[in-house]
């Protein structure tokens, strides 16, 4: 497709590979022609509002967003290439420590602070979501994610991901920050077990914080991120 880029990025950027592509959407590898410098390219076919918000952001937990432009009737967003291994990949028959999960959860509960600071709930958070570079955890992937208001009832589009996204998720109501919270609970169980926690919960106090992260009922979960934060420090 000749619109995985913007006509003006043509002269400056090569695409490099394509990670993910649909009909109204895609997800390239680009390098910079001078530079040699890589990047993500992302086309979106509507408002890129949530990724405009992030543009100031700079954080070793989330992928810096360096310009959002509007043309040809697409969103594009010109955005950090995070190159690691991503969490689903070493969940492939393997699961993590204690130690492991709770330094990889804490690092998603930084990055999800940021979010929910800015007022944004991602609603995506999932393994295929988190790439592991270094010693940090990041969290990647805000095309789910929404902005939430205060006079909202439901959300506007049901999305998420079957078995991560929170009950409320599917139009029961809207989702704030405590729906991120069930799906890293989700998250914390797979890697300690290799199952979802409604399948096999994870043994000891692990096993009650995620109990907790996951109950139906939002206001059953811990009130927000930094209450979890707190828990798995303790």
């Amino acid at each position: 497709m000749s619109n995985r880029i913007p006509a003006s990025y043509e002269p400056h950027f090569e695409v490099v590979s394509v990670i993910k592509e649909t009909e109204d959407k895609s997800i390239v590898k680009v390098r910079h022609r001078s530079s040699g410098a890589l990047f993500l390219m992302r086309r979106l076919p509507s408002s890129a509002d949530i990724y405009r918000q992030l543009l100031p952001v700079s954080s070793p937990y989330l992928p810096r967003i360096y310009e959002v432009l509007e043309e040809d009737d697409c969103c594009f967003i010109l955005e950090e290439f995070v190159e690691g291994d991503l969490l689903s990949d070493m969940l492939q028959g393997a699961t993590f420590s204690p130690s492991e999960t709770r330094r990889i959860s804490l690092d998603i509960c930084k990055a999800l602070y940021i979010l929910h600071d800015l007022g944004l709930v991602h609603r995506d958070v999932k393994p295929e979501n988190i790439m592991l570079r270094g010693q940090n955890a990041v969290l990647l992937d805000f095309d789910t994610s929404r902005q939430f208001k205060e006079e909202g009832t439901t959300d506007t589009q049901v999305l998420g991901t079957t078995g991560f996204a929170a009950p409320e998720q599917y139009g029961i109501s809207q989702t704030d920050a405590r729906a991120d919270i069930f799906a890293l609970g989700v998250t914390m169980n797979l890697m300690l077990t290799g199952a979802h926690p409604s399948v096999k919960l994870a043994p000891g106090r692990f096993g009650r914080i995620i109990s907790k992260c996951t109950m139906v009922q939002p206001d059953k979960r811990y009130s927000n991120i930094l209450h979890l934060m707190k828990v798995l420090r303790s």
